[in-house]
């Protein structure tokens, strides 16, 4: 039946911080008849996924694969270890780690939730002091936001690491890792990261629906003494069904099939690869920001993440308003500001299987939009990002600064 809308040519920029754009390779790599997931071909897929799937966290140690969103591995990185009234350590760093707060209210937990103004990852020292106040070792967990969607702020996970030791302190160390993993260097081990969570739609390439629990063994040893109810979420239940690479329910098998691809696509460009063309990425569109005569909300360039930029619009506009524009003029997403940020920002997602002109696509909308939207605004950005890929192809290509 024809649409009685008129079709847009070309594809849809999907420029949000997840989920993000589904590389064609992994498309078709779930494209696949549903197999039993009993039997021995599915048994090949699973030992494969739940090995291979360690090095993307760099752990040695469990990591349990779940058919839900991120917010369910956060659910299982709390039911496993904690029991109900345990004290648990957050800190504010913008709208999840809010919602993780909540969840953990909601669980019977008692979250001690340092506040913060958005701006900044999490700080060690403030941790650090608030875990040498508790002599009696009440405090059960730490939970920290690796990168916090909501405002482009990245926290020092390996330094909140040190924290937690120099306070000589036993809480157990909980990192949320969902718009990081894969996009941000990340080491589940060497930083002494208890439970890593994650989800599979953004700097893994994945559709949304598959989440991840890294374990240390610290935390399975914490999960046979902790009482808060689960049976969905439970390892201990994962890990005689792993062990053999089945799963204790129906798992999510087509997106299986394409976490297989994901994980073999990350390791043929090499994840050192893919931090650095992240990183590269993430410069660009804020030299872009800045050229525009805009303000980027992360305050502390240490704290600056490479999966997005968050960008405040000026006083008197709103960002919901100018996404708006953009979307209708250029069939481009960006992302919305959320809670107390809606209508203050707009979040440029430059995470997931993008490239150099992929990104000067997008930040060629956000010029353009600002335009149509009436922000007041430089012009020049593009070509700030323009200068900088240039200047770096010619670092990364001596061929091409030696025919100059």
């Amino acid at each position: 039946m024809p649409s009685n809308s008129t079709r847009v040519a070309g594809r849809h920029f999907l420029q949000i911080p997840g989920p993000t754009p589904v590389p064609d390779r992994i498309l078709r790599a779930m494209d696949m008849p549903v197999l039993d997931h009993r039997g021995p071909e599915f048994q090949k897929l699973g030992r494969r996924v739940l090995e291979n799937i360690k090095g993307v966290f760099k752990t040695k140690s469990h990591v349990f694969i779940f058919p839900a969103s991120g917010t369910g591995a956060w659910e299982a990185s709390l039911t496993n270890v904690l029991s109900p009234g345990d004290k648990v350590l957050m800190f504010e760093t913008g709208h999840f780690s809010t919602l993780w707060k909540n969840m953990a209210i909601k669980l019977g937990l008692e979250p001690i939730f340092i506040e913060a103004d958005w701006r900044t990852g999490a700080q060690p020292d403030a941790i650090e002091a608030r875990l040498r106040e508790d002599k009696n070792h009440e405090i059960k967990a730490v939970c920290v936001v690796h990168n916090e969607t909501s405002t482009g702020c990245v926290s020092p996970i390996g330094a909140v690491r040190k924290a937690i030791d120099a306070a000589g302190h036993p809480a157990l160390y909980l990192v949320d890792t969902i718009s990081s993993l894969a996009s941000i260097d990340f080491r589940h081990d060497e930083w002494g990261v208890d439970v890593t969570v994650s989800g599979s739609q953004k700097g893994l390439m994945l559709p949304p629906g598959l989440s991840f629990n890294a374990v240390s063994e610290k935390a399975l040893a914490a999960s046979k003494t902790a009482k808060l109810p689960k049976l969905f979420w439970s390892w201990e239940e994962m890990i005689p069904h792993n062990k053999n690479g089945f799963f204790p329910y129906t798992p999510g098998t087509n997106l299986l099939y394409g976490l297989d691809a994901a994980i073999d696509m990350l390791n043929e460009e090499g994840l050192d690869n893919v931090f650095a063309r992240h990183d590269r990425h993430a410069e660009a569109t804020r030299r872009a920001v800045r050229a525009w005569g805009l303000e980027i909300l992360c305050r502390e360039p240490a704290h600056y993440s490479s999966s997005l930029t968050a960008v405040i619009v000026p006083d008197g506009h709103n960002a919901d308003d100018f996404r708006a524009k953009v979307l209708d003029a250029f069939d481009m997403s960006l992302g919305t500001g959320l809670t107390k940020l809606t209508g203050k920002v707009f979040r440029i997602g430059h995470l997931g299987d993008t490239n150099d002109l992929t990104i000067m696509a997008a930040l060629a909308g956000v010029e353009m939009g600002l335009e149509l939207a009436g922000i007041p605004h430089k012009k020049g950005g593009v070509a700030a990002a323009m200068e900088y890929f240039t200047s770096e192809a010619r670092k990364n290509q001596p061929s091409l600064a030696a025919a100059e």
